[in-house]
């Protein structure tokens, strides 16, 4: 069966005290509408649209910045959910396929529930979500008539026998498309809030003749975001299950309620990770590596067998072969690292490619930036980059060479030359090789004394 999703994000949240579209406020790094859209594609929907109203342009932005070919429409009069559903007609009129309607304030449904409900689908015109949670408060409640559902009654609307009622109101629907909006236009807003529910569908559906029924979920899923406490709530709720799902496959967490995850975080088994970690959104790690204590990564691809940290700092494009080592105050945006280079104190390496192998000592800064454009440095295999040495890009630095401490490297320098500071650097060819021969016997020696 085709499925649409018809995702609910056109409330202006005024509880949330902000003049950020409250779809838009962000758990574990990205906006709540985002975990609901990454959650219901695994549904495979042929079509998806979001209603927006309220901040509608940067709401439609995000929505496609997940999936760009999200279709979106706009409720401009906010007159109830079953108003808002009403707005993705014109979208959905050829569609003869099950219609869900989830909500962009509610981040945590599993996609399992969802699969639930699209297979219960399959039996009964309309499917409603509900939960049992431990304090119904003005949750709507769902009343029921054996296995059937005879209707969803608000709380503002219920009797002290249906607000007594435990199983309550998740928000998710599934129906015929085409049967949804028929059911919509028998709605009216003869109600407390003058508004056209989507909840009247189960009651009206039933004096059609058509079957309604529920599937349930836990509480959790249900998490609904109205003000900013209930934000943190989600946050630390977010936080606790990516902890304890981390611990499930393997990795250790030296201090779980210090380390912070994205939503889409994705590390290796046998991976160690210090305390007060903060992974931004884009991060993959591999198997066994090694992520120490205050270190921020964000848009970054770290090899297994890597050490990054502590206090690092890996910013969107940075990419660690296997075996890097990323020390104490270093930062590193847009580069590729390649297998066992160090780069292991106070330095900047961006707009870059470090060859494997290669050292790079403290206090180096690829200069990349010109106030206007950036430039590419490229740095070779077991190249020895002294300390405080300026790369001014673009530049190169050839396989085997080195640079002197304090070098200013304006001009490309071959492989197994060294450059000598402190001005202009002066460039020594065919020397860097010798060098390092002289030192290793210097140190063989030493050791033998």
């Amino acid at each position: 069966m085709q499925t649409a999703l018809i995702i609910l994000a056109a409330g202006k949240g005024t509880r949330m005290r902000s003049d950020l579209p409250k779809v838009l406020h962000p758990i574990a790094g990205v906006p709540m509408l985002t975990h609901v859209l990454s959650t219901a594609a695994a549904l495979d929907p042929a079509r998806t649209v979001v209603v927006t109203g309220h901040g509608a342009e940067a709401v439609e932005a995000a929505a496609r910045d997940v999936n760009e070919d999200i279709q979106t429409v706009r409720q401009e009069e906010q007159l109830g959910t079953g108003h808002a559903v009403a707005q993705a007609r014109p979208l959905l009129q050829d569609f003869d396929g099950l219609a869900m309607v989830l909500f962009g304030d509610t981040p945590f449904i599993r996609e399992e529930t969802l699969h639930a409900m699209r297979d219960a689908a399959q039996d009964a015109d309309v499917v409603v979500l509900g939960f049992e949670p431990q304090d119904p408060g003005r949750y709507g409640r769902l009343v029921m008539d054996g296995d059937r559902l005879d209707r969803i009654v608000e709380y503002k609307d219920a009797s002290e026998a249906e607000r007594a009622i435990s199983m309550c109101n998740g928000g998710l629907m599934a129906c015929s498309a085409q049967k949804l909006f028929e059911l919509i236009d028998a709605t009216n807003n003869e109600n407390a809030s003058g508004e056209y529910y989507l909840t009247d569908i189960p009651a009206l559906a039933g004096q059609q003749g058509l079957k309604s029924t529920v599937v349930t979920c836990t509480e959790d899923e249900t998490i609904g975001i109205n003000n900013r406490a209930q934000l943190a709530e989600a946050e630390r709720f977010f936080q606790n299950s990516a902890r304890a799902e981390a611990l499930e496959i393997g990795v250790t967490l030296v201090a779980p309620e210090t380390v912070h995850f994205a939503q889409d975080t994705v590390i290796g088994r046998d991976t160690l990770i210090e305390p007060n970690v903060v992974f931004g959104p884009g991060v993959t790690i591999e198997t066994g590596a090694h992520i120490r204590a205050f270190s921020h990564l964000e848009g970054c691809h770290v090899s297994r067998g890597a050490v990054v940290g502590p206090y690092a700092r890996l910013r969107p494009g940075a990419e660690l072969a296997e075996d890097v080592r990323i020390g104490n105050f270093v930062e590193i945006k847009n580069a590729e690292i390649a297998e066992g280079a160090k780069v292991n104190h106070l330095t900047y390496i961006g707009d870059a490619t470090i060859g494997a192998r290669s050292n790079i000592g403290a206090g180096t800064i690829t200069c990349n930036y010109d106030g206007v454009m950036k430039h590419q440095t490229t740095i070779g295999a077991d190249v020895f980059i002294g300390s405080n040495t300026m790369l001014i890009a673009p530049v190169s630095v050839g396989n085997g060479a080195l640079t002197g401490t304090g070098s200013i490297v304006k001009t490309d320098i071959p492989g197994d030359a060294i450059a000598i500071p402190p001005q202009q650097v002066e460039v020594k060819e065919g020397r860097a090789g010798r060098y390092f021969d002289m030192l290793r016997a210097k140190k063989a020696r030493h050791k033998k004394g």
